[in-house]
């Protein structure tokens, strides 16, 4: 199951997901994700690519941490951890999110077990519930009424 999600906090805005409940953590597609010294501290410097592949946000995180996490391959993998808030059915969730490459992956984002648990029912053989009903609530421009001839 697929959906268009929302990531305010990194302004990012109709991101396809992918919603696998075999996952227990969810992921982030992000680029150059590093240690940077900034202002005497130590931060999370990571990039996300815009949906249309064209621009390249930098956004910095002082919150973080590190975790062991097997990929999709089975094998253990060092990542970053970030929290940050995602909107799923008009409802915002703050959420963590492991930082890693998922170019070679056709969906940036994956949503896992930990995100989905006690919030949704995963009905696999729909998509873009959430996209949809976000869509279906934004207010339309009324057209003037014309006069009949």
């Amino acid at each position: 199951m697929t959906d268009l999600v929302d990531f305010p906090d990194l302004k990012l805005f109709d991101a396809q997901a992918k919603v696998d409940t075999g996952a227990y953590t969810s992921a982030l597609h992000c680029k150059d994700v590093r240690l940077v010294r900034a202002g005497g501290k130590q931060k999370l410097r990571f990039e996300l690519i815009d949906k249309t592949g064209d621009k390249v946000k930098r956004f910095y995180s002082d919150e973080f941490s590190q975790r062991m996490i097997r990929n999709s391959f089975g094998v253990a993998e060092k990542r970053y951890v970030i929290q940050t808030r995602i909107v799923l059915f008009g409802r915002t969730i703050r959420a963590e999110f492991t930082l890693a490459d998922r170019e070679q992956l056709k969906n940036p984002i994956l949503l896992g077990r930990k995100l989905l648990r006690n919030r949704f029912i995963v009905d696999v053989s729909q998509k873009n519930l959430s996209y949809t009903a976000k869509a279906s609530n934004r207010p339309t421009i009324a057209k003037p009424a014309t006069s009949p001839e």
